[in-house]
This record gives C-alpha cells, structure tokens and sequence, in this order.
C-alpha cells in the first residue's frame, strides 16, 4: 500500500503558523525563557527551518510584533470605514482596540510583557505600534469637523492621551473582564475623553 504523500506547506502558511506558535509561547513564558527548539517542535518543523524564517528569536519576536501592528491598523480601519457622526466614529475606533485585545490575547500578553514594554529586543516594535495608533487617531482627529481649528500640536497631544488611556484602561480591566466589556470600555474612555479632543486650543 502507498504511503500518503504528506502536503507541501506553503511559505506564507508555514511562517503563519510559526508566528501563532511563537506568539503563544512568548506570552507564556516571557522572552528570556522562551527557547527556539520548543517553537520548532510545536510548530513540527527543524530549528534551522525557524532560524531560516526569522534570523534569529530577535527576529521572530519582531515579526510577531509587526504582525500584531498590522492586524491593529487593519481593525482600527475597518471599524471606521462606515463613516458617521464624528463620536460615533471616535468610538468605533476605540472599541476595535479594545476588541482586538479581547481577540488576540497572546498578542496583548506580549506586548504589555514588562521586560519587553521598557528595553529588550521588543521595545522598538511595541513603541511603534503606540505610534501607528497615535498617528492614525491625530490623522482621524484631523479629518472632523472642527479639529482643523484644534492646531496640529494639540492633536497630536490628543492622539497621544487617547493612545494611552486605551493602553492603560485595557491593563485596568484585564482583571475586570467579567464586569467591563470592551464596549464598555470603550465608552467609558469615550466618556471621559470626547468633550475635550475636538475643543479649540487656547490661543
């Protein structure tokens, strides 16, 4: 009887299945002791195959982290695609973030890793995904009526609060889940933030 031919994996399909295996593994066990073999073997591939990816685990942990950036940029787009009332779109925007947390929560494990947040071979990526978010929401701002009178500085400051207070509100209810919902969440900060983001800087 013939032996069944085993699939060839695709490339795109092999390095996605290396990156969710790493990106499990990485928030399990934190990046220093997260080894190179236990990826390899889980993924059911050769340690030189993941080295041939990736370069090294420096390299691995940067595509994951880029990974994650693209899938933040690409639900934060689509969330506000629809258009509308411009706090209806501010809030869609917002709760995309929150949801992508509650979607991906390996990827949030590593990105608010403590080791990785202040220095380590993450820190640059993790930075830039605040960033991207940051620049994307002064662009959003921007675009509404009224923020062309805000001035650019001010929106950028703006940008800045939002960012961070959905990185931190995110952090405040990993502990809450079962009571703060993502859209509650959402609001929440909405509620909080949206009376001033599009208030005309004092001259």
């Amino acid at each position: 009887m013939k032996a069944p031919t085993r699939r060839r994996v695709p490339r795109a399909e092999r390095e996605q299945q290396m990156l969710e295996v790493a990106e499990a593994v990485f928030a399990a066990r934190g990046y220093q002791a997260t080894s190179m073999d236990e990826i390899a073997g889980r993924v059911g591939v050769t340690k030189p195959m993941l080295y041939e990816y990736f370069g090294s685990k420096d390299g691995l942990l940067g595509a994951c982290l880029a990974r994650s950036r693209q899938q933040l940029h690409d639900k934060t787009l689509a969330a506000v695609a629809a258009g509308g009332e411009p706090r209806e779109v501010m809030l869609r925007a917002v709760l995309a973030f929150f949801e992508f947390v509650d979607e991906h929560a390996a990827a949030w494990a590593v990105l608010q890793s403590e080791a990785m947040l202040h220095a380590g071979p993450g820190a640059g990526e993790i930075e830039e995904i605040r960033r991207q978010q940051s620049d994307y929401t002064q662009a959003l701002l921007g675009s509404m009526p009224g923020g062309s009178d805000v001035g650019p500085l001010a929106l950028q400051l703006r940008a800045e609060v939002v960012t961070g207070a959905c990185e931190r509100v995110a952090v405040w209810r990993s502990g809450k889940e079962s009571q703060v919902s993502a859209q509650l969440a959402a609001e929440l900060v909405m509620q909080a933030l949206w009376p001033g983001l599009l208030t005309s800087s004092p001259s």
